[in-house]
């Protein structure tokens, strides 16, 4: 294997800026897993052609920055950012710029979960509400739930099979906006009565999830970001994650900005209160990092027992295709999407060994798929990955 040399790497984003309109910006490759044949990373050509299928993603989504991060069997081969952070500063993306990544929140939450689960702290049967609940009556107006609610078990919320609340035009957490957790979830509970019987349907359930925040807090006596960043993302090496803002007044040190189409507006949410299920703003690779620790290969040594990650990664009975905070596939890969006005998000595992990232700051018909098809092919590109 050839080492990349200083000089190669000035070579490479020379190559990789010449062949856009727009700027590619490379970042230092960095190697998580010790004592390994070192990865292959592209060639000239393979960078070029790389940028070309970046720049024909923005410009057909009309996406004002791309940033993507790629890493094989424990090391990183490739880390990008591609055009600006806005319409009119010409910061250009790097990939250490901070985006929101929305749902691929979830997979994040779940490891949350089961780290509890490992510690004998809580169980996946364990119910939620109720007088046996881990949460008890604190959101009830009195004594009791409405029918159903005190069936729900933590594998339901996990597995989005809770009986309702789901992601559709009446979800949760995009009304009420002025509530906060405590009161958003009473209000809920009290008022949107449960479609099915828990465990017997899958509906994708956004406050299911923040549900599963509030369990969290409630153990362990922190917040969810306090202690997500403290048990999880710290023991991953990923120092830059945190909670997003709400507006633009709100945006981080080195957060891009987001930019709805067809009429959305990306600063018109409560992302605050969507900390558990889609709050995070992250670079891609401070997710590949996540995703090499819960990858189930033990290159980069795993932040959760070999068992808990086949739990976590098996379908449930209700959907062949949902985990527990995962998509999944027979091959088996494990991934999410993340989706909110201004965001688009993807994070892959493959049974290959590769895990990447993507993150752009813009949301429009098809985008989420094509995010997805973007990926394969910039991974295709590279045949010595053997993606």
């Amino acid at each position: 294997m050839r080492r990349i040399t200083r000089r190669a790497c000035l070579k490479y984003i020379v190559l990789a800026l010449t062949a856009n309109s727009f700027p590619a910006v490379l970042h230092p490759f960095t190697v998580l897993a010790t004592n390994l044949e070192k990865q292959p990373t592209p060639t000239e050509r393979e960078i070029s052609t790389i940028a070309e299928i970046a720049r024909q993603f923005m410009d057909q989504y009309l996406a004002p920055g791309l940033s993507v991060a790629i890493a094989r069997h424990g090391q990183f081969v490739y880390q990008y950012g591609f055009g600006y952070t806005d319409n009119t500063s010409g910061e250009q993306i790097t990939p250490s710029h901070l985006f929101r990544i929305a749902s691929v929140t979830k997979p994040i939450t779940s490891v949350a979960i089961f780290s509890l689960i490992e510690q004998n702290r809580l169980r996946l049967n364990d119910l939620v509400f109720g007088s046996r609940g881990l949460l008890q009556f604190d959101y009830s107006d009195g004594k009791s739930y409405p029918e159903l609610v005190d069936r729900i078990t933590i594998y339901h919320l996990l597995t989005h099979t809770c009986g309702g609340w789901g992601n559709d035009a009446d979800d949760p957490m995009f009304r009420h906006s002025a509530m906060n957790h405590k009161e958003l979830i009473t209000w809920t509970v009290q008022n949107k009565s449960l479609e099915d019987a828990p465990g017997s349907h899958y509906a994708y359930s956004n406050f299911g999830y923040c549900i599963l925040g509030r369990v969290i807090e409630k153990l362990t006596g922190q917040s969810y970001i306090e202690f997500v960043q403290q048990a999880i993302l710290k023991k991953c090496g990923i120092k830059t994650m945190q909670l997003a803002g709400n507006t633009i007044a709100e945006r981080a040190n080195n957060e891009v900005i987001y930019y709805g189409q067809n009429g959305s507006d990306p600063y018109d949410m409560n992302i605050i209160r969507m900390d558990s299920h889609g709050g995070w703003i992250a670079t891609p690779s401070d997710l590949v990092k996540f995703a090499m620790h819960v990858d189930g290969f033990k290159i980069t040594p795993n932040i959760l027992s070999s068992t808990s990650i086949k739990i976590m990664t098996s379908a449930s009975a209700a959907n062949s295709r949902y985990a527990c905070g995962w998509n999944v596939n027979k091959a088996p890969n494990w991934w999410h999407n993340g989706s909110l006005p201004g965001t688009t998000a993807i994070m892959v595992r493959t049974a290959s060994g590769l895990c990447w990232a993507a993150l752009t700051n813009t949301r429009t018909n098809g985008i989420e798929l094509a995010i997805d098809e973007m990926m394969w092919k910039m991974v295709k590109a590279v045949p010595r990955w053997y993606a």
